[in-house]
């Protein structure tokens, strides 16, 4: 991969570790309730145990439950870091979104229509704006997401490693015809691609 970290993956990593982690936290924790529920019963202990103060325990319950969330907070950083991080040498592709549509225009000004064609293998960073209300290009093989704002530009990066075509769509509510505001991006062999972008529309 030319040295690229693949953003797809920390995402990937990040979410595996968080849902993993609660996971077990939820077994452990009901696990230990099961348990108390017998062993603490009040038959067995009619007066309960007064533990204010035990050091020991403040402090565990402080600690452990801080490490966990700064560890969860650590790796999805990490993720988002590499979703902001393009490298050098990527593909800038500008897409402009409209009720209810995306307008895609290369940098030798080849305009198409809710397509997207993107060469293997190439880092591709995509230039996002609004043309009116408020949409969200959501492309979910690439683990990307990024909102258009009227009279913003933002920002978002992906590696499409792999050949096919992957659907992209609008995810915030733009207007009645917000559902069928999609698309489909397709990766293609890089000498495809270059023959494509000299291609007349």
């Amino acid at each position: 991969m030319n040295g690229i970290t693949n953003p797809l993956k920390n995402v990937d990593q990040a979410f595996i570790y968080i849902i993993g982690f609660s996971l077990v936290l939820l077994m452990f924790i009901t696990a230990l309730m099961i348990v108390f529920v017998f062993k603490y019963r009040r038959s067995k202990h009619p007066e309960p145990s007064d533990i204010r103060g035990n050091w020991l325990l403040e402090t565990a319950w402080t600690i452990i439950p801080t490490v966990i969330a700064l560890s969860m907070f650590y790796i999805g950083w990490s993720a988002y870091i590499g979703l902001r991080d393009v490298p050098p040498g990527a593909i800038e592709i500008d897409v402009f979104a409209q009720q209810f549509s995306w307008i895609v225009v290369y940098p030798n000004d080849k305009e198409i229509e809710n397509e997207i064609v993107v060469p293997q293998g190439k880092p591709v960073k995509i230039n996002l704006t609004s043309e009116d209300v408020l949409h969200s290009l959501f492309i979910p093989a690439f683990r990307v997401k990024v909102d258009a704002v009227k009279g913003l530009t933002s920002y978002v990066w992906f590696y499409p490693d792999k050949k096919g075509e992957y659907m992209f769509h609008c995810t915030e509510y733009c207007g009645i015809a917000h559902s069928e505001m999609n698309g489909v991006l397709r990766v293609i062999p890089e000498n495809d691609y270059e023959q494509w972008l000299e291609e007349e529309e």
